[in-house]
């Protein structure tokens, strides 16, 4: 089976569970910003976020989607670029 990134489950925190980050993310440009949240998603391991049944099965439908009937969407690239020339 292919390896494939999941989004990790959300987990409901409070404000108060988490320690506040030592940069002031109002200074951050756009371009920061988005620098920070690729750092952080490339920070998770896959380990970090097991899967539970019900996730594996669904992953194992989508693969057999994306097998039957190929890629669909847009690339992050694409889309990131549409983003930074709106502004």
């Amino acid at each position: 089976m292919r390896q494939a990134h999941l989004a990790p489950p959300r987990a409901k925190r409070h404000s108060s569970d988490v320690t506040k980050p030592a940069i002031d993310l109002s200074k951050l440009s756009p371009d920061e910003k988005f620098e920070l949240i690729d750092e952080l998603w490339e920070s998770l391991a896959p380990e970090d976020y097991p899967l539970t049944s019900e996730m594996r099965a669904e992953l194992d439908r989508r693969l057999d989607r994306l097998d039957r009937e190929g890629p669909s969407g847009t690339p992050w690239d694409q889309v990131r670029s549409k983003i930074t020339r709106q502004r």
